[in-house]
Parts: structure tokens; C-alpha cells; sequence
């Protein structure tokens, strides 16, 4: 069975870890994909703390497996909820959008595995030297807010300059990505779109149904203007973003337009006027299936290549 460092640190079976997206990683999926054997992983968003707490409660009563919260360190809320996440006692978390360094003493204290989303090496050094218990490497091809560098370039990198074990995320959609992350030293590999496109995710329809209609194509980046570029399927939002941005307008006008439009897209299902984040990958997935077969056809695909390569290198 296909076994690294990240799953002995985290208690899990397979080390294929679900993205903590915003609106859709609710309890309903989380659960799903710890019972399956990887790391489901709530997310937090821009959510109150009371909300945080249902989410947790609910997903405790879906499973007795590890799992984890994702938490976007520039949340209005972001205070009060960290005190829910330490008072509910969720044994991970994954954080993003900022340095996790002002609350890692509290983290540590807690016992909890601590893993930061970041999108460069220096992102990665600083972190490991505030304590991190591992990191995930996000490139630029994952949906939602992305980094400057490719997930093939960023991951060696990133290894080879941090000690503590690396998850590969941006461009996974299957074996074939968990093998290649595997050969760049990576200890496994976070999902994003793939788990949307699940019967489980509480996305809309409409949702799913864009990212398995979707090509290679499909997606575009908006918001470089901003300092916060976002990937996401093309439609009559990220045309009207784009127009604006050739326009010269504000920030504050940029933000006015993307007010609510990510609820408005995942859960409401308004495919034109919301934000359908998606990676780039979407033009990889062709079905909506169980939480449960996504993991093991990603792993059972992995294993396969892992030992027609070892055959091969053996001559």
C-alpha cells in the first residue's frame, strides 16, 4: 500500500489531502473523504465562528477519523475563530493568506499539526522556522487564489529547501499527479476541483457540471490588479472583471464586482454572474463520482505507475 511521511504524521491512510475550499468543504464532504482514507479538511472562508462550530460538530458526528480545518488568516473573524478551532480540539490545521506565526505557540500547545498553504520557498522557510509541521505547495495552476510559479517548478524547490514533508497541490486530479508529485519529492497531494466534482460536495449542479464540461482551456485569472489574482472557469463574470481591469478602475470598484459572487456561483449556481473557481485540471475530469472511488482510483493509478517505473528502471 502506497504509504509516506505525511500520512503516519497526520493518522491517515492515503496521502491525498481535500482542499479547504470556501462555501463547498463543509462537513458533508469532509467527512467523506476521512472516511474514504485521505484528509478531509473544512473551509473556513471569510464564515463567522459560530458556523465554524456547526461545521465541526457536524463533521464529528459524520466520523471518528482525522481531519482538518483551513483557515484564511485575513478573515475578519479569524480571532474568534481560532478560539472555536481550540476549544472544539481539531487535531490539523491548514492556513492561508497570511503567516500563522502570531498564533503558533497556542497551535503547538494545543498539539496540533499545523500545515500553511504557501506559494514560494521563502513562504516555505519562514513557516518551517515558525514551527510548521509540514507545508503544501500550491502552484499556479490551482483554482481559486493562486502564486506566481508552477506547481512542477515550485515543488523540488520547495523540498529541497525545507525539511519537513511537502504536499503537493495545483494540477492534481489523479494518479498520474500523485505519481509525479511522489517523483518530486513531495510526501502526497492536495485536491481541489476534483473533490467539487464529487457526489458528496455540496456545490451546486450547475457547478459540477461546468468543470466536466470544461477543456484545457477553460479557466482564466482575474484580479492581478488587486495583488490577489483568482482562477476560475471563464464566463460573463471573469469577462466583465477583465474589462474593468483594462479600464484602469479602482481596487475598491474590482472588489464591488466580486462581492458575493463566489456563493452566488458554487452554491446558488449562477454560472455566468458567479465565480466558478476551478484549476486548471478541470479539463481532466469527466464525471462526478464518490468521494470514495475518487481517492482509490487515484491511489490504485498511482501504485500502478510507481510499479511499471520501478520495473522499467530494473531493466
Amino acid at each position: 500500500m502506497l504509504r509516506t511521511a505525511i500520512c503516519d504524521l497526520l493518522g491517515i491512510r492515503y496521502p491525498v489531502i481535500q482542499g479547504g475550499m470556501a462555501h463547498i468543504a463543509t462537513a458533508e464532504l469532509v467527512s467523506a473523504v476521512s472516511n474514504a482514507g485521505g484528509l478531509g479538511i473544512i473551509g473556513c472562508g471569510y464564515y463567522q465562528a459560530e458556523w465554524v462550530r456547526r461545521q465541526i460538530r457536524l463533521t464529528k458526528q459524520k466520523t471518528t477519523l482525522p481531519f482538518g480545518i483551513n483557515v484564511p488568516l485575513t478573515s475578519p473573524y479569524v480571532k474568534d475563530v481560532i478560539e472555536v478551532i481550540l476549544e472544539e480540539g481539531v487535531p490539523i490545521i491548514t492556513t492561508g493568506t497570511a503567516s500563522p506565526k502570531p498564533y503558533m505557540a497556542r497551535f503547538k500547545a494545543a498539539g496540533m499539526k499545523v500545515i500553511p498553504v504557501i506559494g514560494n520557498v521563502s513562504a516555505a522557510k519562514h513557516v518551517e522556522e515558525a514551527g510548521a509541521d509540514a507545508v503544501v505547495a500550491e502552484g499556479m495552476e490551482s483554482g481559486g487564489h493562486i502564486g506566481e510559479v508552477t506547481t512542477m517548478a515550485l515543488v523540488p524547490q520547495v523540498v529541497d529547501a525545507v525539511k519537513i514533508p511537502v504536499i503537493a497541490a495545483g494540477g492534481m486530479a489523479d494518479g498520474r499527479g500523485l505519481a509525479a508529485a511522489l517523483a518530486l519529492g513531495a510526501q502526497g497531494i492536495q485536491m481541489g476541483t476534483r473533490f467539487v466534482a464529487s457526489t458528496e460536495c455540496v456545490a451546486h449542479e450547475k457547478y459540477k457540471l461546468k468543470i466536466i464540461e470544461a477543456d484545457d482551456r477553460a479557466t482564466t485569472v482575474t484580479g492581478y490588479m488587486t495583488g490577489l489574482p483568482l482562477r476560475a472557469l471563464k464566463n460573463s463574470l471573469t469577462e466583465q472583471y477583465h474589462a474593468l481591469e483594462q479600464a484602469g478602475v479602482s481596487k475598491e470598484e474590482l472588489d464591488l464586482l466580486g462581492q458575493g459572487k463566489m456563493h452566488l456561483g458554487l452554491i446558488e449556481g449562477d454560472t455566468e454572474e458567479g465565480s466558478l473557481l476551478a484549476g486548471q485540471i478541470a479539463g481532466m475530469i469527466r464525471d462526478i463520482k464518490p468521494v470514495k472511488a475518487i481517492i482509490e482510483d487515484t491511489v490504485s493509478e498511482a501504485e500502478r505507475i510507481i510499479a511499471s517505473l520501478n520495473r522499467f528502471t530494473r531493466g
